[in-house]
């Protein structure tokens, strides 16, 4: 399903499900580190039912899965949530995966203890979903909303590809990543305090492979462009990389946490 936003990419057109399979296979990236984290702060831990809004290939459910928590995944788009649905049944994982644009769900009230949100929370209308997930979340429910992006002022390779990808989307906003905190909007605190903010660095291992198709799977290139640009654009992107960097690399990043309570 195509979505377009004038404050996302200028207005241009995406589609997450028309690089789901790349998605999938390059996108479960997130690091051990995070999770634990998550769990030092309450989210995720045994005997919590959680709502992952935004779940594209469910890689957050699929990971915090061992720690005993029940998930469910709601996403907008239909190739993504067959990613997820064929991903958790090859691992006999319980997980409800549903599609729907997150701002259309229809959950009983206070049927969820904690409600995540991971590298998409900007995408929604908050106006209309904010007071949904106040209502569906339980009296003591927390809000957990993630970012993990890299940081081309400072790593030379994710600085080069980045810079490629805007050679080929230019209004591609995704651009530009710092190290920063979530933001919350004014709409959210209105219904939620915020409680905890976690923010860290790391360095995350890639072969050439894998960082050509965790780049490929971005906004600004495979959810956007046509397949010919896309294919243009693949075969630099594995050029520049012969150039700049060896086989095997880390890519710095930061991982930016805020956990909000319901007011």
């Amino acid at each position: 399903m195509e979505i377009a936003r004038n404050d996302i990419d200028g207005g241009k057109a995406f589609d997450w499900g028309r690089t789901s399979a790349v998605y999938a296979k390059y996108r479960d990236i997130y690091p051990r580190e995070m999770y634990e984290q998550l769990i030092k702060l309450g989210i995720g831990v045994k005997g919590q039912r959680i709502l992952d809004l935004g779940t594209g290939t469910g890689v957050i459910p699929r990971n915090m899965y061992r720690y005993g928590a029940e998930w469910t995944g709601v996403d907008i788009s239909e190739k993504q949530i067959a990613q997820a649905r064929l991903l958790a049944k090859n691992k006999n994982m319980d997980i409800r995966f549903l599609i729907s644009p997150v701002e259309d769900i229809d959950m009983s009230q206070g049927g969820f203890d904690v409600i995540t949100a991971c590298q998409c929370f900007w995408y929604f209308d908050h106006n209309k979903l904010v007071p949904k997930l106040h209502d569906m979340l339980k009296d003591d429910g927390k809000l957990a909303v993630i970012q993990m992006g890299w940081l081309p002022d400072e790593d030379r390779i994710a600085g080069l590809s980045e810079k490629l990808v805007l050679e080929y989307s230019p209004e591609w906003t995704g651009a530009g990543w710092t190290r920063q905190p979530v933001y919350i909007s004014d709409e959210v605190l209105e219904y939620f305090d915020i409680e905890e903010r976690v923010g860290f660095d790391i360095k995350l291992p890639f072969t050439r492979e894998s960082w050509n198709g965790r780049m490929k799977s971005c906004r600004g290139i495979g959810a956007s462009l046509s397949d010919s640009e896309i294919a243009a654009w693949e075969r630099e992107h594995r050029a520049l990389l012969v150039l700049t960097a060896p086989e095997e690399f880390e890519i710095l990043h930061y991982v930016a946490i805020a956990v909000l309570k319901k007011k």
